[in-house]
């Protein structure tokens, strides 16, 4: 007999809460903000065949549901604390279910984030994530910080860089050919992000502004500098690779890594003098992290490339209503 929907709620998704005054089971959750605090929320959705592939193990899929909107708390310098899941399924398969909740409360459970609430329904894939963060008032990081002469710096693994979810979804696709190590060893940064909540939590007080990268680097930067005003000159040599990408062409190089997406790494700003103390937060949290340009009072993005040549043409950021 196929699970009704409070049963498939009850059977995958409910748990003991241990930090909110009510979780799963009522018409709302409620939550006791700590003393000091800002609540921090942020929704991500993601339909199949837009933002994941079909083929995606479902571990993996729950996994990367929460892991981006955990990068959101992560670009704000908050600690998680709770979050919801909607969720659309065609039909109830259970093998599916099971993987995709321990894949999700993995990932919960090493960031200390509970599951409270949520719903279900019948429908296309489609999977809508709510969480909630706590930061100290005042201490949040954002967008519209920047200012002329902060360096600009970018996250990544410690022995690799930004650009591999791109590389590995253009092997999906067929548009490259990778060796099978060289596609297993990219493959996880598409579908296994690390949302970096302990770097951004680390920044707070030495950044100047900070954002997740989703939607490509030179997008995203783009969403800082017109929030704050101010321009940028980036190194595009400078931008941090792994060993796979490096063998690829230089444009699919540039490609994956300016406008690539998917990466979940923190994108920020910091005064200059900061420097050490951005190397020593990364360092402590096990984190990489790479200096690709500088704040600029003049509006607008220059790329340039080692010998300080700017890029004839740029790749443009991922948005979801173009092309």
């Amino acid at each position: 007999m196929a699970l009704g929907e409070f049963d498939l709620i009850a059977k995958f998704f409910t748990r003991p809460v241990r930090r909110a005054v009510l979780g799963v089971g009522d018409d709302c959750a409620l939550l006791q903000p700590t003393p000091g605090q800002h609540l921090a929320v942020s929704s991500d959705m993601l339909v199949e065949g837009r933002h994941f592939l079909s083929t995606v193990a479902p571990d993996r899929l729950g996994h990367k549901a929460l892991a981006v909107n955990l990068s959101d708390l992560a670009a704000c310098g908050a600690a998680p604390l709770a979050f919801t899941l909607a969720l659309a399924l065609p039909r109830v398969d259970e093998a599916f279910l099971a993987g995709f909740a321990g894949g999700l409360f993995a990932l919960a459970d090493a960031h200390g984030v509970e599951l409270v609430g949520g719903d279900t329904t019948a429908g296309p894939l489609n999977i809508c994530i709510t969480v909630f963060g706590e930061v100290p008032a005042g201490q949040a990081l954002r967008r519209d910080g920047a200012r002329p002469g902060d360096a600009l710096w970018v996250s990544h693994p410690v022995d690799g860089g930004i650009g591999d979810a791109r590389l590995a979804l253009e092997a999906f696709r067929g548009s490259l050919a990778l060796e099978g190590a060289d596609f297993q060893k990219v493959r996880p940064a598409m579908e296994l992000p690390q949302p970096r909540v302990a770097l951004g939590q680390a920044l707070r007080g030495i950044a100047s502004s900070a954002i997740d990268l989703s939607d490509g680097l030179v997008g995203d930067l783009g969403h800082v500098l017109k929030r704050s005003g101010v321009g940028a000159r980036l190194q595009v040599d400078a931008l941090p690779i792994s060993a796979v990408l490096a063998r690829q062409p230089l444009a699919w190089q540039r490609e994956c890594t300016l406008a690539g997406g998917d990466d979940y790494e923190l994108l920020f700003s910091a005064p200059a003098v900061a420097a050490e103390a951005v190397r020593a937060a990364a360092r402590q949290c096990g984190v990489g992290v790479s200096c690709i340009g500088e704040i600029e009072a003049l509006p607008g993005l220059r790329l340039v490339d080692a010998q300080g040549q700017p890029l004839a043409s740029a790749p443009r950021g991922f948005d979801h209503f173009s092309g």
